[in-house]
């Protein structure tokens, strides 16, 4: 399997180099042949990295310690999950994942479009086939991921234990895939600039990918805070970590490019906007691997120090002055044929928030790479920690929370004032009403107020377009109301499914600043039998039991919970010392309520079993989750398949409002 595995990587590389010069030389020179010769090349490079794929898993499973990488990041104890999970958990496995991921997507769009868009696929391929001929390029020379001890050691180094968690398991692919589809997006991209076709087609065409690299990046991310939540133990979900940062960055940019990108549709305007945004967004993703791979920064995400830096910030750089070359060569085509109408308008909104969005993301980039140049520059890092990025970032995110609200009420074009006045009335005093009630109940915290006063603003906006829509269709097509509401979800996704990702959006906003904003800690330090409060809980702790095993060394502390002198759970945090590698860990345990997280972390237990605790009260942090599942079902209603004949009333309605914009 090694030789297999090792042919397939090289097979691969030539596949995809052959791939690039085939489509450009195709496409530049109207060849079919050529562009079907390139498309078969991507084929075969797909085909070769799933043999060097199957190769390494085969090698995980079946405890090939002769392999480097089997030696270094599994062992005979490993459970079949985490080898499995250990493909994406090394340098070189987690490399060969992502070409694996890259080609079958640009395999994929390749089948997708065999019978359309024929002048931009060519250099689709070509994109996507250099995207990936730098990763192959990699596995051949800098990291081979079929690399051969010259010894065969008995025991594997194994996992790290912070990676040996369900999440893990989950989290790393949908990070991955959220990185690798945007690369799709980008290809066509690039190619609307290499061949000129600069209208809404490649938007439309790519629009699917562009859905579903957002909602594959916005479910790494929360699926990486729910690790951090269980598996780090500090009692938080999000620290504002390099590789937090790196994972965030993509999604601002990519959520202000889905906003901008229909203002393009729909008016003809923004498109330098938008190419500097697709563009922004891919070199994010670079360089999110960029960091996590190079060693430059010291993160629990990061891998080791590693020479893959340089390779990086080259492709990168290549990246950004190609894509800016093609951009500044098609300007005089990219002049928009319209104006901003108003600064009163649904466009001027979706500007605002494009800012707002932007912002954030360099504040957050400025924030994760000024250690660096410091220390390049100085000699000296200057560490720039979580208050930074609250101080910065917060009075950003409230702004856009507030921006979610106005863009449903405000219409398109221009609006007068006496209108927006009449239009925002009943939400804003809702709103208010929300904010001075939360006041009164003792919420002194300027930001806790505005996102509560915020959140019941965006919150009314939503249900009164929801209900617009749904009595419109009662009162024209006689449906009942709660039919009226699934027709509207299903007739016009992109709209109302969009309205249902913003509601998962608003409750993650309130989870993030009450269980961060009037989060309790307490620390403890008792015997067996012995009790300590936490806000209005008792804690008893009960006893300590030992259940180690070949794998690990687990001491598991068993505490019964108390509320108004009533039992209501038991919490068992535990203590693990990992054997290989020699490791201690922890692993938390908490109680959820819609009210609070009681979050209890065994910090260290002695021979008598006097155990200290870390107890925490994470205010209504369960509804930052509930918004991660809200937006998921969000994005799912915008990317689901309408019927054909909505498909065609959807285009004829298109076609029909630019005519009437453009008369």
């Amino acid at each position: 399997m090694i030789t297999i595995g090792n042919l397939a990587v090289l097979i691969a590389l030539i596949a995809a180099v052959y791939s690039i010069g085939a489509s450009v030389y195709g496409g530049l020179n109207r060849r079919r042949d050529f562009v079907a010769s390139g498309e078969h090349a991507a084929y075969t490079c797909h085909a070769m990295v799933v043999i060097a794929t199957i190769a390494l898993v085969h090698g995980l499973i079946t405890h090939d310690f002769s392999l480097k990488y089997v030696a270094s990041y599994s062992s005979s104890t490993l459970p079949l999950r985490f080898r499995i999970a250990a493909l994406w958990g090394g340098m070189e496995g987690s490399l060969l994942f992502w070409a694996l991921l890259l080609t079958s997507m640009t395999s994929l769009v390749i089948f997708q479009n065999r019978e359309r868009n024929r002048i931009l696929m060519p250099f689709v391929v070509a994109t996507c086939m250099t995207v990936g001929a730098f990763f192959l390029s990699l596995l051949n020379t800098v990291t081979p991921p079929f690399a051969q001890l010259p010894f065969i050691p008995a025991e594997g180094s194994d996992l790290n234990p912070l990676l040996q968690n369900y999440w893990m398991q989950i989290h790393p692919p949908a990070l991955y895939l959220g990185y690798v589809t945007w690369t799709i997006p980008f290809g066509f991209a690039i190619a609307a600039l290499a061949t000129g076709r600069l209208d809404d087609l490649w938007i439309r065409t790519s629009r699917r990918w562009s859905l579903a690299a957002w909602f594959f990046l916005c479910c790494g991310n929360i699926l990486g805070a729910r690790w951090a939540y269980e598996v780090l133990g500090w009692g938080g979900y999000w620290a504002w970590d390099p590789v937090e940062n790196a994972a965030f960055m993509p999604l601002m940019t990519g959520t202000a490019y889905l906003h901008s990108v229909m203002i393009q549709e729909r008016k003809d305007m923004l498109k330098v906007w938008n190419m500097t945004l697709i563009i922004l967004t891919f070199c994010l993703t670079i360089f999110g691997t960029f960091l996590t791979r190079s060693g430059v920064i010291s993160s629990v995400h990061s891998f080791t120090q590693s020479g893959l830096g340089p390779f990086f910030l080259a492709f990168l750089a290549a990246v950004i002055v190609f894509s800016t070359i093609l951009t500044i060569r098609r300007l005089p085509e990219l002049r928009p044929k319209h104006q901003l109408d108003s600064m009163l308008s649904r466009e001027s909104a979706f500007l605002f928030n494009n800012l707002l969005l932007v912002g954030i993301a360099f504040a957050t980039f400025w924030g994760t790479v000024f250690p660096v140049l410091s220390e390049w520059v100085r000699g000296v890092k200057i560490t720039v920690g979580p208050p930074f990025f609250n101080r910065v970032n917060a009075p950003l995110a409230i702004a856009l929370l507030f921006l979610m609200g106005v863009g449903p009420l405000i219409a398109w074009r221009r609006s007068t004032i006496d209108k927006l006045a009449r239009t925002f009335l009943a939400p804003s005093l809702f709103g208010i009403t929300a904010g001075a009630i939360a006041f009164f109940a003792g919420m002194r915290d300027i930001n806790a107020v505005l996102v509560v006063s915020f959140s019941a603003f965006v919150l009314y906006t939503i249900t009164l377009e929801f209900h617009r829509g749904a009595a419109a269709r009662v009162s024209m097509v006689g449906q009942n109301y709660v039919s009226a509401l699934f027709t509207l979800l299903t007739k016009n996704q992109r709209r109302y499914g969009g309205y249902v990702v913003h509601l998962g959006v608003v409750f993650i906003f309130i989870g993030v600043a009450m269980s961060s904003i009037y989060r309790v800690e307490e620390m403890y330090t008792v015997d067996p039998g012995e009790s300590f409060s936490i806000g209005p809980y008792t804690l008893r702790y009960d006893d300590a039991v030992d259940r180690s095993d070949d794998h690990m060394a687990r001491m598991i502390a068993t505490l019964t919970v108390f509320e108004n002198d009533e039992e209501i759970a038991t919490i068992s945090p535990e203590k693990r010392f990992y054997r290989k590698p020699e490791q201690p860990a922890t692993e938390v345990d908490f109680r959820t309520t819609w009210r609070d997280d009681l979050y209890v972390i065994l910090g260290s237990i002695d021979p008598e079993k006097t155990a200290t605790f870390q107890a925490y009260i994470n205010p209504l942090v369960v509804w930052f989750w509930i918004g991660g599942f809200v937006i998921i079902a969000g994005t799912g209603i915008c990317i689901f398949p309408v019927s054909g004949a909505r498909r065609r009333e959807r285009a004829r309605e298109a076609a029909t409002a630019r005519t009437q914009e453009h008369a």
